[in-house]
């Protein structure tokens, strides 16, 4: 069972609802120790005083900071009676369209879930009202010892808690890559050739698809030396793309993903669901607006689209008699 991580209520108007928060994804990275280069002899940090040298307890380290010459430190109670209650609620103050959050303000997620079962009422109301108008609830949110900007929104199953940055922590995109719109023009055939090539690679979102395959190979690289082997020597990373071979390398492109997957094509009444790829049921899915789409599999998602197309066709005979 996953831990509870923070206690506390989300409130919008005048509702309040007491929620636990739990962390929504774990991480698999693989641990590595540390030891000085030639030896098996670990190496270890430690806490200390940099006056005295001596090792200090972590009960016994504060925060502070230095002003004008003077050190002031600070209790964590003083950070928390400063926001007596910020950090127990999760205030929405607006409703927003999900998809008009820009992703790069999203930090982490979390699951809610109601504190106990006669909180799972009024918690299943809001997930229900905000996943069916698509809305995200912001909110401010002490967490931590830090405020974040915050985004309640809403699966089939539960309601999550994404910490966000606040505008003035995301830096315009700009300086980075600079004015490329005339600098870097591209032809109107590069961009229907790179246009088809993204439309013959389109598929639904299914993440069990996708695995980790670099701790794998790390794994296997440890059981390769453990077992006083020589390890393989992966291929070198694919060499940029020249600017003027633009044109043909899209071209190619577009020829090996129609290969690979076959181009979409539009099925409607009388369609074979058995022969269309997991692309072109996802495709038709969004089409007929069903819902939770991106988690079916390949049989739930043929039986959705079959209903779905059945319920539509009945409902126009019944407009024409």
């Amino acid at each position: 069972m996953p831990r509870k991580i923070w206690t506390g209520s989300v409130n919008f108007g005048l509702v309040t609802i007491p929620v636990g928060l739990y962390a929504a994804t774990e991480d698999h990275t693989i641990q590595f120790h540390q030891y000085q280069r030639g030896t098996t002899d670990r190496i270890r940090y430690k806490r200390f005083n940099e006056r005295t040298g001596q090792e200090v307890d972590f009960e016994d380290i504060v925060k502070g900071r230095e002003v004008d010459g003077v050190v002031v430190t600070v209790e964590q109670s003083e950070l928390d009676a400063i926001a007596p209650g910020r950090s127990r609620t999760i205030d929405i103050t607006t409703f927003v369209d999900l998809s008009e959050i820009d992703p790069v303000f999203f930090q982490r997620s979390y699951w809610l879930a109601p504190n106990s079962k006669k909180h799972s009422r009024p918690y299943n109301l809001l997930r229900r009202a905000m996943y069916e108008t698509n809305q995200a609830g912001i909110a401010t949110f002490v967490f931590r010892g830090k405020q974040y900007l915050s985004a309640v929104r809403a699966s089939e199953e539960a309601l999550a808690l994404d910490l966000m940055h606040f505008a003035d922590e995301v830096r315009d995109p700009t300086e980075v890559v600079g004015d490329i719109s005339s600098s870097a023009a591209v032809s109107d055939k590069e961009l229907q050739m790179a246009t088809t090539l993204i439309e013959s690679m389109s598929g639904v979102w299914v993440p069990e698809q996708y695995e980790d395959t670099y701790t794998a190979r790390v794994e296997q690289l440890i059981a390769e030396k453990a077992a006083g082997k020589q390890p393989e020597v992966a291929e070198a990373p694919p060499q940029p793309t020249e600017v003027v071979d633009l044109t043909d390398v899209l071209q190619r492109s577009v020829e090996q993903a129609r290969k690979g997957r076959g181009m979409p094509k539009q099925r409607h009444r009388g369609e074979d669901l058995s022969s269309m790829s997991m692309g072109e049921l996802g495709n038709r899915a969004r089409q007929l607006g069903i819902k939770g789409r991106s988690k079916m599999r390949r049989a739930e998602l043929e039986k959705a689209i079959a209903a779905a197309t059945h319920g539509t066709s009945r409902r126009r005979r019944s407009k024409v008699s």
